[in-house]
Parts: C-alpha cells; structure tokens; sequence
C-alpha cells in the first residue's frame, strides 16, 4: 500500500515537472530531494555485534572499527555513542549515511587498571525509532603485567 502511495506520488511530481518551466522544475527537484532526506525510517545493521580481543596486557590499548550498514529507507544519522565506562571511547561517522551504504564505528578501549574478563557495550542514539540503540560490544581478559 505504502508502495502504491509513493509512486503515485512520484508520478505526479513528474508529471507536474513536465508542464513547468526550468526555473519550476528546479523547485520541484529541489523540494523532492529535501522530502526525501526527510522521510523514511533509518536502520543501522551491524556485522558483528561482538569482538572478542583474546588476552590482552594490563595497560595495553586495543582498537576495533565496527562495520555498519543503513538498512533503512532515511538517511542515517547518529547523534552519539557511549560506553558503560570510560575506558571505551567510540568515534561515530558525524556525516549521514545514506541507505544501502555502510561505514566504520572504531571503539578504543584502554586496559590500565584492570583486570581478568571484560565486557564494554556501546549505545547509540541516532535518528532511527527507537532513537537509542544496542550497538556492538567488545570483550577482553586483561592479565596483569609480570613484575
């Protein structure tokens, strides 16, 4: 139904951008790409929700880039991402991504201070529905410096 609605839509901005002169036809085109970035629903599709970094030295810095693909029908743009704690720092695409296309999140965690097995969870807020989302997570078993 959803589909029926769009293309007669479409088909009549057409139409309409036929009988027009250039300067309307601009109007049109111009209205029509600001509907779209406006409309449809965004869905971020992660590869793999998991990276598991093995075993790890107290201290080290270990990095992941998270691939990522909108699935959705609307522009994806992502608002933020955070960690439970503060030793995991995500960096987030600030550019939107159109539909169909993918990019990287990379997470960087820091180890000092810790020990044995570690869970790190990243959330999400984007302009998807809901607005906040499970991102990917990363696991790890820190093992102390020998002295």
């Amino acid at each position: 139904m959803k589909k029926i609605f769009f293309y007669l839509i479409a088909g009549s901005l057409l139409a309409g951008a036929c009988n027009s002169s250039d300067a309307g036809k601009k109007a049109a085109q111009e209205s029509s790409a600001a509907a779209d970035t406006s409309k449809g629903t965004p869905v971020i599709a992660f590869d793999e929700m998991v990276h598991n970094f093995g075993n790890i030295t107290e201290g080290e810095r270990v990095e992941y880039s998270f691939k990522f693909t909108n699935t959705g029908n609307g522009d994806l743009l992502i608002t933020d991402a955070t960690s439970s704690c503060g030793c995991t720092v995500p960096d987030w695409p600030k550019e939107p991504i159109k539909p169909g296309k993918s990019s990287y999140m990379k997470v960087v965690f820091n180890s000092a201070g810790k020990d044995g097995y570690t869970e790190k969870e990243i959330i999400i807020r984007a302009n998807t529905k809901p607005e906040q989302v499970q991102g990917p997570k990363i696991q790890c078993t820190i093992m102390k410096q020998k002295s």
